[in-house]
């Protein structure tokens, strides 16, 4: 459905962040990218949505496809129409606004009443909290409540893939298996998923496949299942040191193969 293919992306005419960035997302998967602050996430989020012109940012090598068709260059709102929707960091919602309002918004480029009817109620049963708060104004929410507003949002456009970008970020471990358990549904109901997270143990607990990012580039994949089993992974991206408990820095780790294998 959607695939990166070896993306340069460059800010300000100078600064490289990502380094030949290639992956892709099958239809009606949830795909995780992962990777520490500064590894390249939200430049290839910006990348997919047409939205590095916002930040003096341009994809300067290879192809964002979709679909088949290249979409390097197009607007964002062409992007939308074609069916990526995404929910930014940080959740972004209209903060004056009511929650039926920020629905409304999220569902403008549908022109379809009964599409958009459809959507609205998807979105309520998808989150029942939001139907208890229809009318309260979005800036008066929670943090958890905030970003299921933010989703449903997203979703009022009728994606068929969605993008979520680091959406466990400030939220408690509780609200953040709800949000987990949301996005699988959001899945088993026909949306393929691409999700940008820290958090990688809520990510390849639900993800089919996923990619650790590194200084703009993909330095390990594979199936989420085996990511989660493997040792290096637990050690620089769940936080577990072996059982001397003992941190290492990357360099200590004398079986980094990876690093060979995607410099090759």
């Amino acid at each position: 459905m959607l695939e990166l293919a070896n993306v340069e992306v460059v800010y300000n005419e100078v600064i490289l962040v990502l380094r030949g960035l290639s992956i892709e997302v099958p239809d009606g998967q949830i795909v995780a990218l992962l990777g520490a602050n500064g590894a390249g996430k939200t430049t290839a989020l910006r990348a997919i949505s047409g939205l590095l012109d916002n930040h003096n940012g341009e994809i300067t090598k290879g192809t964002v496809t979709y679909n088949g068709e290249v979409i390097n260059g197009r607007k964002p709102s062409d992007i939308v129409l074609s069916g990526i929707t995404q929910v930014m960091e940080g959740r972004r919602v209209f903060g004056e606004l009511t929650v039926d309002e920020n629905l409304i918004c999220g569902g403008i480029t549908i022109k379809d009443r009964n599409q958009t009817d459809e959507a609205y109620e998807r979105v309520m049963d998808l989150f029942p909290r939001l139907a208890e708060r229809r009318k309260q104004v979005a800036g008066y929410l929670s943090g958890g409540e905030q970003q299921m507003l933010a989703i449903g949002r997203a979703l009022m456009a009728s994606p068929k893939l969605l993008v979520l970008d680091e959406p466990s970020l400030g939220l408690a471990p509780k609200l953040i298996e709800q949000i987990r358990d949301i996005i699988v549904d959001i899945n088993q109901q026909g949306t393929s998923v691409l999700l940008i997270e820290q958090n990688a143990m809520m990510a390849l607990s639900i993800a089919n496949f996923g990619y650790i990012m590194e200084t703009g580039k993909v330095v390990m994949d594979g199936d989420a299942k085996k990511l989660l089993a493997d040792d290096d992974v637990k050690e620089f991206y769940l936080g577990l040191h072996g059982e001397d408990g003992a941190k290492k820095s990357f360099k200590d780790v004398k079986h980094y193969r990876r690093r060979k294998r995607w410099a090759s």
